[in-house]
């Protein structure tokens, strides 16, 4: 009788970490690709979403430039870079489908991954309880 194995794999990202734009990023483990997107709360406030307008891959970007845009039936917003960086990949799936921000924004509905510049520059951004903790304010 054979008995039951148990994989165990490691984490691929460090957590999230929040600007007070209400964008977020998570690093790879190796720290060099950030993965950026708009929160939960930003995507609750912005309604269903209707278009997305996806940064340039090759674009180079420092925190707090807009990268590009969200809108909805109720308003638009620009996302901004929560850090420096170069773009490497924008998620194209959110051209033909931009409600997958509504359905998963920190999931699925990602918007952009950069090869960042600075690590340090994570560390000056919020983590999830701080983040909570300003949504709340």
């Amino acid at each position: 009788m054979r008995g039951t194995r148990y994989i165990m794999s490691s984490a691929t990202c460090k957590a999230k970490k929040y600007t007070n734009a209400h964008e977020w990023i998570e690093l790879s483990t190796d720290g060099k690709t950030g993965t950026i997107g708009i929160s939960k709360y930003a995507a609750n406030a912005l309604g269903d979403v209707v278009y997305v307008e996806l940064p340039t891959t090759g674009q180079e970007v420092v925190a707090g430039d807009a990268i590009g845009a969200v809108e909805s039936v109720k308003s638009a917003s620009d996302i901004y870079a929560p850090i420096g960086g170069t773009v490497t990949e924008a998620n194209s799936l959110l051209e033909e489908k931009p409600a997958t921000i509504n359905k998963g924004p920190e999931d699925e509905g990602w918007i952009a991954k950069l090869e960042v510049k600075d690590t340090a520059e994570v560390e000056k951004l919020m983590d999830v309880e701080a983040y909570r903790k300003f949504t709340e304010e």
